[in-house]
């Protein structure tokens, strides 16, 4: 039995195609997360956990909250979009990312991208409930894409997409001002509550300190 534990990796399957849109649903044409897909698993749609509640050939149908509107860029979604998608990781999948549970924190604007060599930088400016749990070499999912924290400073955090990043998710053809889905790392929430839910922020040292990572 394959189990669908509503966790994500951040490691992108395809990207989707927005068909059609109508009141608290969307339409996404699909071929490589319909595989093994019924009505009522989670599909991560740029990041955002959400339910199919209808398959059809080609094209999957998801419901969306108002809440989910307010606090993702979904609700700017136009029809013909591209969307990041990845199906629910089952129980005995392979585990490429890092955990990511589709509940988006905040989203996060595209200050700048930068050329470096065969990669881009790119700068996200973010709220301070985001940064508080950004550190260098951690985690973030950023539109559902599983990325590495390069740098980062009091407003904003810099990741490196490398080419095959950009040829297999929409931020390859990301643009400044674009608006994104952004998941911290659980582990930092983790941390933080098991300091007593201190708002200090979280570093590399405290991490190791307290058996998040090893050196």
């Amino acid at each position: 039995m394959v189990l669908d534990l509503r966790m994500f990796t951040g490691i992108v399957e395809e990207i989707g195609v927005v068909k059609a849109i109508h009141s608290g649903q969307l339409h996404i044409l699909a071929s490589e997360v319909l595989k093994g897909t019924v009505p009522g698993d989670s599909i991560s749609v740029n990041g955002t956990c959400l339910t199919a509640t209808a398959i059809q050939d080609k094209m999957f149908i998801v419901d969306v909250m108002p809440e989910t509107l307010r606090r993702t860029n979904i609700g700017t979604l136009n029809t013909g979009d591209r969307v990041n998608l990845e199906r629910a990781m089952a129980a005995n999948g392979r585990f490429g990312g890092h955990f990511v549970q589709g509940h988006i924190d905040d989203t996060g604007k595209i200050a700048s991208l930068i050329s470096e060599g065969e990669a881009v930088l790119m700068k996200v400016e973010a709220s301070p409930e985001i940064m508080r749990y950004v550190v260098k070499k951690g985690f973030i999912a950023v539109d559902g894409v599983s990325l590495t924290v390069v740098n980062y400073d009091e407003t904003s955090f810099t990741v490196s997409l490398v080419g095959f990043t950009r040829e297999h998710t929409i931020l390859g053809t990301i643009k400044r001002g674009e608006v994104i889905n952004l998941e911290v790392d659980i582990m930092a929430k983790y941390a933080e509550k098991a300091v007593g839910g201190k708002k200090t922020g979280i570093s590399m040292e405290f991490l190791e300190q307290k058996g998040f990572l090893t050196t």
